[in-house]
Parts: C-alpha cells; sequence; structure tokens
C-alpha cells in the first residue's frame, strides 16, 4: 500500500495542496536550554531548566511539470509548465497575510506525522530546463518552524504551580550562616535567606523566627540582584 502524499495546509485561509512527490526523509529537531548554577563546595555545576526551544522539521521537495501525472486539481504538479508556478505556491507560504499580519500557520501532515508549524525557510535549486529555459524541475529545501502560542502550552501542558520555598524555624544561639550552611551547604550564602525575610541582624534571630528558605538563585525583588 502507497504512502498517502503529504499534504500542507494553510490553516489561516483554510487552503490545502499535496505535494505530488512525497520526500525520501525528513529529520526533526529539538532542544531545550539549561543554566548552569555554580555553588561553592560542590563538584559541579547544578543545572536549573531555561526553556525549551522550537521543535523544526526540515526535508527537501522534489517539483515537477515535465512528465505527466494523474493527480487532483489540487496537487502541485502542472504538466509541461515553469516549475517556477509550484515554487511559488510553496515559498508564498511566508507572505504575509493581511488579516493577522503575519504568514500563515500550517499543517504538515504525511502518514502518521502532524505538525503544526510555519515556514520560515525555503532554498530552491532548478535542475532540469526546456530549450527555451524555461525550468520545469526543482527540488525545494524547506524548513517548518513549530508553531506555538499561550493557548496551545496551557492545552498540552497541565502546569502544577511549583513552590520551592522551605519553612525553617529558628532555634536559640542560630546565626543565618549557620541555617545557609545547613540548608545550602555554604554559610557564606545567608544574604539570599535574609532578603527574603527582610532579616536586618543575620547575627541575631529570634528563637521561634519562622523563615522562608529560597530556592538559590534567588533574585532581589527591587535590586534585580542575583544570589548563587
Amino acid at each position: 500500500m502507497a504512502l498517502e502524499k503529504a499534504t500542507i495546509t494553510n490553516l489561516t485561509l483554510n487552503k490545502k495542496f499535496t505535494v505530488l512527490f512525497n520526500p525520501e526523509e525528513y529529520s526533526l529537531n529539538r532542544d531545550i536550554n539549561y543554566a548552569q548554577i555554580a555553588i561553592p563546595g560542590l563538584s559541579g555545576p547544578l543545572l536549573q531548566f531555561v526553556h525549551g526551544n522550537m521543535q523544526t522539521l526540515e526535508m527537501e521537495l522534489f517539483l515537477d511539470t515535465y512528465e505527466e501525472h494523474r493527480e487532483g486539481s489540487r496537487s502541485l504538479n502542472q504538466a509541461g509548465g515553469d516549475v517556477r508556478e509550484q515554487v511559488g505556491q510553496v515559498t508564498g507560504l511566508m507572505n504575509i497575510e493581511p488579516t493577522i499580519h503575519a504568514p500563515p500557520v500550517l499543517l504538515f501532515t504525511w502518514g502518521t506525522l502532524s505538525f503544526t508549524c510555519v515556514l520560515a525557510r525555503a532554498s530552491q535549486r532548478y535542475i532540469m530546463f526546456k530549450p527555451d529555459g524555461v525550468p520545469v524541475r526543482a527540488r525545494v529545501q524547506v524548513t517548518f518552524n513549530e508553531f506555538r502560542n499561550a493557548d496551545l502550552e496551557a492545552k498540552e501542558i497541565k502546569r502544577e504551580t511549583a513552590d520551592y520555598t522551605k519553612a525553617y524555624t529558628v532555634t536559640a544561639g542560630e546565626t543565618l550562616s549557620a541555617i545557609a550552611g545547613r540548608e545550602y551547604g555554604n554559610p557564606k550564602l545567608w544574604r539570599p535567606i535574609a532578603l527574603a525575610n527582610d532579616v536586618l541582624d543575620p547575627h541575631r534571630l529570634p528563637t521561634g523566627l519562622r523563615l522562608l528558605i529560597p530556592r538559590l538563585p534567588y533574585r532581589h525583588m527591587e535590586t534585580g540582584e542575583v544570589y548563587q
């Protein structure tokens, strides 16, 4: 059984067309960013998730108008014509739509692959010509960038509120340095605790005082200074 033709749907205009020749292969790429947090006394830095980067889909499309093909009117093929018209259907997906002031959102489907995206790059290469110089075959290397917005993110990822602070009750004679040494493994990291709790004197703490121990790194809300 032959694999169904790949389809590109313009979700903004609700229009679609099929790719006459399926790609020979495609590649999906994804990566995420982590920040390194250096903590004195540890054998290596701690990693903290920052954000994910967009996923990309890359492939090469083969466009041909020289050979006759029995395909529907919505296919890219127009036998014998200028292949640049087909190429224009693809590269036109990067044009700004007046209704949304941006290029259209697309849906690329092929078999079990379904990818909501925008066309970010299209590199054209013409490989066959008529005697009058009209190109009839082309290869277009395309890169689709994953499309996400706040609504899609909220629907796909059900985030729970994360609270990384920790409550601590001061015992008799304790100082912020001692508490930082116990909680962070480094008594020099007492300042984030002081800032989070508005402690003026780190050496004199009332017995029974409830402190919030913030997760490192801690950014002071007023100064913006980061403590690690």
